[in-house]
């Protein structure tokens, strides 16, 4: 085997290993922003072509975890304006007996997503990425291309929103 292509094998086996550790995180955080899965299995494939093609150059950058959630909100967000208008996704939920736990949780998680849906698209990510992916104020500036104020005042600003939405009785939840 050639020096070529021996380097090569070991940037694709490199990049395996990536997609399978980060594949399933990055397919909840689509999911949380567009309640799709099948969108959401498709903005994740979008994710990993981008970066396949430009892995040589990326491969070592300090935090692969980080760059790949980028590009996948602006592979959402590149989605998002080329739909329709008048496009409204709508995701069948599974029967709740049908998911482990119990209603409950699965009555919460329907009402949260439903909330989440009525924040703008900038603030859905910056609650998903604070909240849910546990990222600090300057990892979701970075991420998303705007200051550490911004993101602080965009996240008090929709959390306010989500507890106008979903009402006092539901904090006590």
């Amino acid at each position: 085997m050639s020096w070529g292509a021996a380097r090569r094998q070991e940037r694709e086996a490199e990049f395996t290993a990536f997609v399978v550790a980060t594949a399933p995180r990055l397919r909840r955080t689509a999911y949380l922003m567009c309640r799709d899965w099948h969108l959401a299995q498709d903005l994740t494939q979008t994710t990993f072509a981008n970066m396949y093609a430009s892995w040589g150059r990326i491969r070592h950058t300090a935090n692969l975890a980080a760059y790949s959630r980028k590009v996948l909100l602006n592979a959402l967000f590149d989605q998002r304006n080329r739909r329709s208008a008048g496009e409204v996704v709508l995701a069948d939920l599974p029967e709740a007996a049908a998911r482990p736990g119990p209603a409950e949780a699965v009555a919460t998680h329907v009402v949260l997503l439903r909330a989440l849906a009525t924040l703008p698209l900038r603030d859905q990510a910056i609650v998903v990425l604070r909240h849910w992916e546990d990222l600090s104020v300057e990892a979701v500036a970075e991420i998303l291309g705007v200051s550490v104020s911004v993101v602080k005042t965009q996240n008090a600003r929709a959390l306010a929103r989500l507890r106008a939405v979903l009402g006092d009785d539901f904090a006590r939840i």
